[in-house]
């Protein structure tokens, strides 16, 4: 069954582009709708209009490099483990400590950031998540105690945490609807920021760690051993702290082109649903300008819109707060708009099928989260010592990593052709990716050596990257855009509050044997698997308002 009639290629509703452009004229696409939600299609209707320019475009490849930020700090903490246990000399089971510092802070980074973003609006929390990353990254390498590391890498992941929510509504907001394959194809910025990090890992780690004794094993911590005895010194082994400053070099290179190289417009949804009516129109008018073209919606239509209804809707207002009433909205009492922000919050749960969706959707999320947590947490450590057992050296594993994790990049390619494709669509995709997902974790279990242990973890990267493509472009466009942050960041910090729990438990499995830390993650990815069938296929591929 496919779960859209539009291919990447369509424009929905083609032949009313023309004809009911400004919603005017008994336009049947209207018929049913509320008028924030009528003005939410003229704002579409205008967007896919003027097509894909050079606004749109830049808004693209920014919000991707929230993306590449999101996997670029979430790979690093699972390649500096191993350097960073060596030199502070804490165990196995505090080893998933600092995967917790990172996933509390990214729980309550989704959290607030979600929220915020369709309080606030979209503009700040666009810099600021990007800001707050980059002044904790810088730092992170300074401590030395695992303390303070985990304090700073908490602060880390409350900046990192807001990004895939925030940057995927700013991208569906202002993307033509015959353009929202691209919402999947921002995703490929996550492999090539694990990719970015395991490069700048190898070239820094293997070189820049303590090596061995003169027994042939690790040297220990200086903090393990009495004064003068060989042991691994901070001076020894800076690589890791090299590849961190680097990574908040780069994410405070991102806040720039952000805040200074390109000023981003507010997102006009937001500023209609928050009845702010002018100034949504004059970022149409703003992005229209900046692509060259020319815009036609203008004040009057809006207001023709409110007249036309007048005799419905604004019946509907006397009785309570309205979203997108324009500046009937704006000049309503605290007690309206508190009133409103509840209603706005029970979109969420409006119909059975919203209900179903919602928590359908944080169940994918928690157990998506919990899978690939674990995955990109231990797999660095599991192939480290499964290498070592067949005598494959830390250098040949670092740059294994690097080949692992290109095979992202065409998992993500994968899941945006399969985006729009008839009988396969986004849910499909995502059934199929999850299910491939899980059953390379429970292979790699299965077996070990060097070919295999590249072969399955490549397999395993590329459909996580297709699945996650996939999800994190769909989970927008199923929610309407006064709650769409909300819905995004809410699912994000379910998703979080797994990431915590699952480092904890497989810290305790690896100490028994890292099969079990595997057969954890792959059973965790088969519930996604499970409940992605049970979707409502109404939500896949409509209209987005």
């Amino acid at each position: 069954m496919t779960d859209s009639k539009y291919l990447p290629g369509d424009i929905p509703a083609v032949e009313s582009v023309d004809k009911y452009h400004n919603g005017l004229g008994g336009d049947p696409e209207m018929d049913g709708l509320s008028l924030y939600e009528k003005k939410a299609l003229l704002v579409n209707r205008e967007l896919d209009a003027h097509g894909m320019g050079k606004y749109q475009w830049y808004i693209w490849f920014l919000c991707g490099f929230g993306y590449m930020i999101d996997l670029l700090w979430a790979h690093a903490f699972g390649l500096v483990a191993a350097p960073l246990q060596q030199e502070l000399g804490f165990g196995d089971e505090e080893l998933g400590n600092i995967f917790v510092a990172f996933s509390s802070g990214l729980t309550a980074g989704a959290f607030v950031w979600g929220v915020l973003v369709d309080i606030i609006g979209r503009q700040y929390a666009f810099n600021f998540t990007v800001l707050i990353a980059s002044v904790f990254g810088l730092c992170l390498g300074a401590p030395s105690n695992y303390n303070g590391i985990l304090v700073l890498t908490a602060f880390v992941g409350f900046g990192v945490g807001g990004n895939i929510p925030i940057d995927t509504t700013i991208t569906l907001e202002f993307l033509p609807q015959n353009r929202r394959f691209l919402l999947a194809a921002l995703s490929v910025f996550q492999p090539i920021g694990v990719v970015v990090c395991s490069g700048i890992a190898y070239g820094f780690i293997p070189f820049h760690s303590c090596g061995n004794g003169a027994n042939g094993k690790p040297l220990p911590s200086c903090y393990k051993v009495q004064g003068g005895a060989p042991c691994c010194t901070k001076s020894s082994n800076m690589g890791w702290r090299y590849l961190l400053f680097t990574l908040g070099a780069i994410t405070l290179f991102v806040f720039f082109l952000r805040f200074v190289l390109f000023r981003f417009q507010e997102s006009p949804k937001y500023l209609l649903y928050r009845g702010k009516d002018e100034k949504a129109i004059q970022v149409l008018h703003h992005v229209a300008r900046f692509n060259k073209r020319e815009s036609s919606v203008t004040t009057e239509v809006f207001a023709a819109l409110t007249d036309e209804d007048g005799s419905m809707e604004s019946a509907g207002f006397a009785h309570g707060p309205m979203l997108g009433a324009g500046a009937k909205q704006l000049n309503t009492s605290w007690s309206d708009k508190v009133k409103l922000e509840l209603v706005r919050y029970k979109l969420l749960f409006a119909n059975g099928t919203m209900t179903r969706l919602t928590l359908l959707v944080w169940i994918i999320y928690a157990f998506d989260y919990w899978g690939f947590t674990i995955a990109g947490s231990y797999l660095p450590t599991i192939l480290l010592r499964k290498n070592a057992a067949i005598s494959v050296g830390v250098q040949e594993t670092y740059r294994n990593y690097v080949v692992i994790y290109i095979c992202g990049i065409p998992g993500v390619l994968l899941g945006t052709l399969m985006y729009g494709i008839p009988l396969v669509g986004r849910k499909w995709a995502m059934v199929i990716s999850s299910a491939l997902m899980a059953t390379s974790l429970f292979l790699f279990a299965a077996v070990n050596t060097e070919a295999s242990n590249i072969g399955l973890n490549a397999m395993e990267y590329f459909f996580q990257s297709m699945f996650n493509a996939v999800l994190y472009g769909w989970t927008p466009e199923a929610f309407p855009a006064p709650v769409r942050g909300t819905a995004a960041g809410v699912a994000s910090f379910w998703g979080r509050i797994f990431s915590i729990v699952s480092p904890l438990i497989a810290a305790h499995l690896l100490a028994r044997g890292p099969n079990d830390v595997l057969y954890l993650a792959g059973g965790g990815v088969f519930v996604c698997t499970v409940a992605i069938l049970f979707l409502p296929t109404s939500r896949m591929g409509a209209q987005s308002f």
